[in-house]
């Protein structure tokens, strides 16, 4: 279980009371330091480290970091929004213990995901951590409703002796194919052990479809830990590859052409224990709440992919015909759909149904995609939102009549008209709060201004090794 409550200075008891104990049982396992980390705006982990022998204090009173982080961007340059960007100010960095992980792919290491909260004690607006457990604990009082989710992790294996800045595949072989297995057969038991080391179960390792990449599909959590796992599996994902002189790169598009790196996000609703995405009356056994739960986020996925696709770099993967999910359109296992519904095999529907959402990338920030996309299917369900007509096929075969009958709309094409839509909602805005909608914005923003007069490969170029 993750940690639902908010740090405190001085620390929780329960913290306190753990802290003796976790810091004699790491010093044990010859762990030298943890890592603290969490995710800025632009989707970059940030980390700070301290001595194993300073958890307890860091637990009690935090570790200082300046709040400018919420608008640095992507190559490290600062925007600025009314409040942020300054180099004024202090935050606390708290570890959730819950989540302390010895870290298997980097020796005498243990890793945390942080809370930030201010000097005084209160909430940082700016924690994207933060307003996700707000979030799905406003939910649970709110709806009785609990969530499992989990993020798909693509990322593009290169050589670490290739020239610098350049994308040179590690592996060779067609797409999904044995070959590529074979190759990296090492690489990928080694890492697969790492998980198995850090509590990861690891439904399914493959080689995937463009040159070099592979992906991971890991276990669901509550959505809180599911993004922490995300962080965690990436930070995995890129040890285990260095001790192998391979490069990882998790960028939406290592190249300007092809097929990018999604990270796709699958999420379902419960109430009681029950997933109300089975069982029930409606299209494929959805209840009427999961069907305007659906319907909440098709309706708000133009908005939303200033969250789940923020990157000059995720316009290159968005792409008609790239299974990419450009179009807000929905359907039962259909991968051109923005939003596909997963059903599961006969016989595990009650455990396995679920949405998946496809328009999201591994350079968002996964806390801030996992409550937005709770926030638009919140919404959804409160105003008992009807999904529209179902989609077959690719929906890039359709006409503009068709199209527009179906409610079939290509998402937007750009940064700044990602932005133009995330401003024009409500829902969203109201949801992160001013100072974190306000931080998004100005980043977004300030990515499309830093690649402007680029050509595709060149932006590929500037964020092939940022993520």
């Amino acid at each position: 279980m993750t940690t639902l409550a908010d740090p405190v200075p001085g620390g929780r008891p329960e913290d306190l009371r753990r802290v003796a104990a976790l810091t004699a049982g790491l010093a044990a396992r010859d762990v030298r330091g943890i890592v603290l980390a969490y995710v800025d705006t632009a989707g970059v982990c940030r980390i700070k480290t301290v001595p194993t022998a300073r958890l307890a204090a860091a637990v009690s009173w935090g570790v200082g970091m300046s709040p400018v982080f919420d608008t640095f961007l992507a190559d490290d340059s600062v925007v600025t929004t009314d409040v942020l960007g300054s180099p004024d100010g202090d935050l606390r960095l708290y570890p959730d213990l819950d989540r302390l992980v010895v870290l298997a792919g980097q020796p005498g290491w243990a890793w945390a995901p942080v809370d930030r909260i201010t000097q005084e004690g209160a909430r940082h607006p700016g924690c994207a951590r933060t307003f996700l457990r707000r979030t799905v604990t406003d939910a649970a009082e709110r709806h009785g409703l609990t969530f499992r989710a989990a993020i798909e992790v693509e990322w593009s294996l290169g050589l670490d002796s290739a020239p610098a800045g350049e994308f040179v595949p590690a592996v060779s072989g067609p797409a999904y194919g044995a070959i590529r297995q074979v190759e990296l057969s090492d690489y990928t038991a080694d890492l697969l052990a790492a998980f198995e080391a850090q509590d990861v179960p690891v439904d399914q390792l493959h080689p995937e479809y463009a040159p070099g990449q592979f992906e991971v599909s890991v276990g669901a959590l509550d959505p809180v830990a599911a993004a922490d796992r995300s962080v965690l599996v990436r930070q995995t994902i890129r040890a285990v590859a260095a001790r192998h002189g391979l490069r990882v790169s998790f960028s939406p598009a290592v190249s300007a052409e092809g097929v990018g790196n999604g990270g796709h996000l699958h999420l379902s609703c419960r109430r009681d224990g029950v997933n109300l995405h089975a069982g029930g009356e409606g299209r494929y056994g959805m209840t009427p709440e999961a069907e305007s739960f659906a319907a909440g986020i098709l309706a708000r996925l133009p908005a939303l992919t200033a969250v789940t696709a923020p990157s000059p770099a995720s316009h290159l993967r968005l792409k008609p015909s790239q299974w990419a999910g450009v179009f807000t359109a929905w359907g039962r296992e259909t991968r051109e759909a923005a939003l596909r519904v997963v059903t599961g095999t006969a016989g595990r529907r009650e455990q396995d149904a679920n949405l998946e959402v496809k328009p999201v990338d591994l350079a968002a920030n996964p806390y801030l995609a996992l409550g937005c996309v709770i926030a638009a299917g919140l919404d959804g369900l409160a105003g008992a939102r009807t999904l529209p007509g179902e989609i077959t096929g690719d929906p890039a075969r359709y006409g503009p009549d068709e199209a527009a009958a179906l409610g079939v709309h290509r998402l937007p094409r750009s940064l700044p008209d990602s932005v133009r839509e995330f401003r024009a909602d409500a829902v969203l805005r109201s949801a992160l709060g001013p100072v974190l909608a306000d931080a998004v914005s100005a980043v977004r923003l300030g990515e499309a201004a830093a690649v402007e007069g680029l050509d595709d490969a060149q932006v590929a170029a500037a964020y092939r090794w940022v993520y």
